[in-house]
């Protein structure tokens, strides 16, 4: 079976997976989810049923412009076509800037009205825009996010109600790296055998930010030899670092070859996505839009994006096409 064919083939698989656990999933406020608190991937996370409504193309939406940002790596990319495509789907005319680099060019960009929406990580927006503590940033996702409204609104910016996922940090080794730290299972573990002679990659902004290098160093005591590279992966692959600051729902978590660390100090806040949009980009897109937004959203389960994140690192397929094979075989699009 080729790439393509595999991917797709699984990415049907994880999609029936959400629309079961929809189906038999109850809306209970308990636990860890978006907006109810539930489990995104194991306990009832907000997916549609079987009999997902096709987006219909509005006339109202005509002449309404647009433009939807992202930050600069696969996921934002896959994220950004989905609610460009999606919309484009419901009427809207979309111009697209998918690569505008990291999350403060990217704010930067939403405030200066060059992008009228970009898709955010609640933890990220708390920590890295209004300066949060880490530990101050709430556990519960419906909390954290909350306070990302109420600060955002500071801002004349909206934001949108959060995706069923998440996607937090989780610090990765190769297999081997395991077995010569003795096979730790938590970052503390980790730390404490590792100490500092090792090294960690990380993205450029982890080293200043208090949920990355900073929070790490200081909860953990852990202070490793710090390598800027947005490599990840292949970090650990070519052995110029033997951790990296992976995310959940890379693709390569999949793969059997990687291990990751327990965050058991729970450093890490609550990471699900807003879609940040321009308090008066909110009238163009008008309740049907925001709908749109909304139930594109909704069979995003971790594993879903993993699985979509993977044709993209993995299966070297264009984030254009993976958003496209999503929206299809959810039944949003023909």
């Amino acid at each position: 079976m080729n790439t393509t064919t595999r991917a797709f083939t699984a990415l049907l698989a994880v999609l029936a997976l959400a629309f079961a656990v929809a189906a038999c999933g109850s809306s209970s406020s308990s636990g860890s989810d978006t907006t109810t608190g539930t489990s995104s991937t194991d306990t009832g996370a907000p997916t549609p049923a079987a009999d997902t409504t096709m987006i219909k193309k509005d006339p109202a939406n005509a002449g309404k412009t647009l433009t939807i940002g992202s930050k600069n790596f696969a996921e934002q990319f896959i994220l950004g076509e989905i609610y460009s495509q999606a919309l484009e789907a419901a009427g809207f005319t979309v111009k697209k800037q998918l690569d505008l680099g990291s999350e403060q060019i990217a704010l930067k960009a939403l405030k200066a009205g060059n992008v009228d929406a970009y898709p955010e990580y609640t933890g990220t927006a708390l920590t890295s825009f209004y300066r949060v503590k880490t530990q101050d940033v709430p556990a519960d996702p419906a909390q954290s996010f909350d306070l990302l409204k109420s600060d955002a609104a500071k801002d004349n910016i909206t934001a949108m109600p959060q995706t069923p996922f998440q996607d937090t940090f989780v610090v990765t080794s190769t297999q081997a790296t395991a077995k010569k730290y003795g096979n730790p299972t938590t970052i503390s573990e980790l730390a404490a055998k590792a100490g500092s002679k090792t090294t960690l990659s990380g993205f450029p902004e982890c080293r200043q930010r208090t949920d990355c290098l900073l929070g790490l160093n200081s909860k953990y005591n852990w202070k490793p030899k710090f390598v800027s590279s947005q490599g990840k992966y292949a970090d650990l692959e070519a052995k110029q670092a033997e951790f990296t600051m992976g995310f959940g729902t890379d693709g390569e978590q999949l793969l059997k070859k990687y291990v990751h660390y327990a965050d058991d100090k729970k450093l890490f806040p609550p990471y699900y996505v807003s879609l940040l949009t321009r308090n008066d980009a909110v009238p163009k897109l008008g309740a049907g839009g925001q709908k749109v937004i909304q139930d594109v959203q909704k069979p995003l389960t971790e594993k879903v994006m993993a699985e979509l994140n993977s044709r993209v690192s993995i299966d070297k397929k264009k984030p254009e096409d993976v958003a496209a094979d999503y929206l299809k075989a959810a039944h949003f699009i023909k």
